[in-house]
């Protein structure tokens, strides 16, 4: 009865394809398919996120003052599929924009300079709202205002002398 089980099917043919492995042992063609095709799709999914990444690689490397703005539609167009923001991004990743920052820092420094502020004395905090004056002021005070009264607004650092000095005055 061994005998039989250990001879080749009556069907079979004398010779087997290399592919065709025989019972218990490691099939080589499988695990070499397996093998491959992790590869492959772990240097296509690289691959992938390395060209959504360029536009933001691109204005990085530039310096530019959109460079986070570029990174956001890079990474809208990864999680969405949409290629438009990509498109958009690469495009401003490649453009030059203007930067008005420094332009608007020494207008405000020459503002400050000629209202006789120290440099940076002039960057307050505005009141939210704007104390009322004239005739039925307190009418128009809403529950929002209820705690501002008139003449409560912050004075600036070269009038906080001034006002100082009128309050002696009238003393």
């Amino acid at each position: 009865m061994a005998a039989a089980s250990d001879s080749i099917h009556p069907v079979a043919i004398e010779h087997l394809p290399m592919f065709i492995t025989p019972p218990g042992q490691t099939d080589v063609l499988m695990v070499a398919c397996a093998i491959i095709l992790a590869v492959s799709v772990l240097g296509f999914g690289i691959f992938f996120l390395r060209l959504h990444s360029l536009p933001e690689h691109i204005a990085h490397k530039g310096d530019k003052i959109q460079a986070e703005l570029v990174a956001v539609l890079c990474l809208i167009s990864l999680l969405t599929h949409m290629h438009i923001f990509w498109i958009i991004g690469l495009v401003l990743a490649m453009i030059e924009v203007p930067d008005f920052g420094n332009a608007f820092k020494r207008i405000a420094g020459s503002t400050e300079k000629l209202a006789g502020l120290k440099p940076g004395e002039g960057d307050l905090e505005v009141p939210r709202y704007a104390p009322a004056h004239g005739h039925g002021a307190e009418e128009t005070v809403d529950a929002a205002d209820a705690d501002l009264k008139q003449g409560d607004a912050i004075p600036l650092p070269a009038r906080a002398d001034a006002a100082k000095r009128r309050e002696r005055t009238h003393a």
